[in-house]
Parts: C-alpha cells; sequence; structure tokens
C-alpha cells in the first residue's frame, strides 16, 4: 500500500512542476513579447532621442 501512495504522490509532484514550468514559459513569453513591443515602440524623448520606455 506505501509504495502505491508513493508513486501517486511522486505522479502529483511531477504533474504539478510540469504544469508549473509550463506556465512559467508562458509568462517568459509574453514578457519577451511586451519587452519587445516597449523596444520597438518606445517615444522620442525632450532632446530628439530616444528614451527609455521603462522606469527602472
Amino acid at each position: 500500500m506505501v509504495p502505491l501512495l508513493l508513486v501517486l504522490l511522486l505522479a502529483l509532484i511531477l504533474f504539478g512542476a510540469g504544469f508549473a514550468l509550463k506556465a512559467l514559459w508562458w509568462i517568459a513569453v509574453i514578457v519577451l513579447v511586451v519587452w519587445l513591443l516597449g523596444f520597438v515602440m518606445r517615444s522620442a524623448g525632450p532632446s530628439g532621442t530616444r528614451g527609455r520606455w521603462y522606469r527602472w
């Protein structure tokens, strides 16, 4: 009984980790797209140079 529970627990942990990693990949892709859009669409600064689109 205990080995069966351990196998089921391991399967549950691996399934959860796989789902989390897939979600993290999608978040990384979305952040990359937003960053690239911001890099392309940044506005010109007061001196005519292109400024940063973020505040950090």
